[in-house]
């Protein structure tokens, strides 16, 4: 079993196959039996996890598990208290009630790298920085999840996937998750599996 992290850049498609002409993991990374465990839209950055395992993909990706992802998000103006309570207590979206999230105001962090290109700025239009946690991967969760509390989403980093951050990796740098990484994600898996077994 052996995982591998990537700092996506912005605008990659999360595939290694090239149909046109926007860049994919392949003009990245060279991991010929990986696939990514998760999805990362082509306007998302960050951390991607990628696996040769298909029940460590299983677990990574799969709602059941409940793994923690963390975003740094970019919004339209500054959410109030009100707003970041709808995202921590659940938002009804087209697709259902969104489980719990944890939302709070942060400043822009100083080790940001900047994006290519930038987002547009706009001068009327002030912009902050949220840190939200979800346990969950529907398509374009985040950014639905701001827009209906009326904060679109500019900018959307993918921060962590449950231990396994992005710190230390530049955009479109990767590297392999160690053997104790991986036994702390198992023994968590393990004991998830645990409590949802129905007791007799």
């Amino acid at each position: 079993m052996s995982l591998l992290l990537l700092n996506k850049p912005f605008q990659v498609l999360t595939r290694f196959s090239r149909d046109d002409d926007r860049a994919t993991l392949a003009d990245y990374i060279q991991a010929p039996g990986f696939y990514p465990a998760g999805r990362l839209d082509y306007d998302s950055e960050g951390l991607l996890l990628l696996t040769n395992d298909g029940r460590l993909q299983t677990e990574l990706s799969s709602p059941k598990w409940k793994v923690s992802k963390t975003y740094l998000v970019q919004v339209e103006h500054t959410p109030d208290e009100h707003a970041l309570q709808r995202l921590q207590d659940g938002i009804e979206l087209n697709d259902g009630m969104t489980l719990p999230a944890e939302a709070q105001l942060i400043s822009e962090p100083e080790w940001l790298w900047p994006r290519t290109p930038p987002i547009r700025f706009r001068k009327a239009i002030s912009t902050a920085w949220l840190k939200l946690t979800i346990r969950e991967g529907r398509n374009r969760q985040v950014r639905r999840m701001t827009a209906a509390v009326g904060h679109p989403t500019l900018r959307l980093i993918r921060h962590s996937i449950g231990d396994w951050t992005i710190e230390g990796l530049a955009p479109g740098q990767w590297r392999k998750s160690t053997e104790q990484e991986l036994q702390a994600f198992k023994a968590r898996s393990l004991t998830t599996a645990n409590n949802q077994r129905p007791r007799k």
